[in-house]
């Protein structure tokens, strides 16, 4: 699929709008990577404290608000359970819906009844939604440290190429404040969280991936 296909736009999708789909950022203040003068290296101690902290909160919940490359714009309701799975629920007018089980990201048309499945381990939010934050010189592009917010972005180029993943948390409650996912191209998908819950617990259906109705997989032909 290319990257020059749109997600939002037209209804379809694509790797570089998968990317950007799971980007909670900093909307207008989002610091771009090229901000980080530094080489990767070891996280800080507090860099390291904040990861620790967002490792243990096992289930999240709350509300967003997207900010896609092209300033388009929508919200809905997201949940998180750690390791591996996420569902992004998107307000009426947009169909889409988003679901990460573990294994793979579906984003799927409610109005098409389509759904296009990636592997979770190809994508930046592996690193999110993954059981311990990596914060090994390998896996640092940056930390920038500021009375109000701590910058952490996260990457393999071997993995994921240039795509990287920026969380921004508050440096006094250690919570997650927004995310940004940046492509191959350089090219930011925004999110911002509010409303935000945690330390719920979530029925399987949450975050189940409808195989069945997903063409090419097993379960499709079964």
């Amino acid at each position: 699929m290319s990257h020059s296909d749109s997600f939002l736009s037209g209804l379809t999708v694509t790797r570089r709008e998968l990317l950007g789909a799971f980007a909670v950022a900093a909307i207008a203040s989002a610091i771009p990577l090229g901000a980080y003068a530094q080489a990767a290296a070891p996280a800080s101690g507090t860099a390291q404290a904040i990861a620790d902290h967002f490792s243990g909160v096992t289930t999240m919940q709350g509300e967003f608000v997207q900010f896609g490359p092209r300033g388009e714009q929508t919200g809905g309701k997201f949940f998180i359970q750690r390791p591996g799975k996420l569902r992004f629920n998107y307000d009426d007018p947009s169909p889409m819906r988003v679901i990460a089980d573990g294994k793979n990201v579906a984003i799927g048309n409610m109005k098409l009844k389509t759904w296009d499945l990636y592997p979770l381990s190809k994508t930046p939010l592996s690193l999110l939604l993954a059981q311990h934050i990596d914060l090994s010189a390998g896996m640092v592009k940056g930390v920038k440290e500021e009375s109000d917010l701590t910058t952490i972005a996260l990457g393999n180029n071997t993995v994921f190429g240039n795509s990287t993943i920026t969380m921004m948390f508050d440096p006094k409650t250690y919570d997650l404040r927004q995310w940004t996912i940046t492509d191959n191209q350089g090219k930011d998908t925004s999110v911002m969280i509010f409303n935000v819950k945690t330390g719920m617990q979530f029925e399987d259906r949450v975050f189940r991936v409808p195989y069945e109705t997903i063409p090419g997989t097993p379960q499709s032909r079964d």
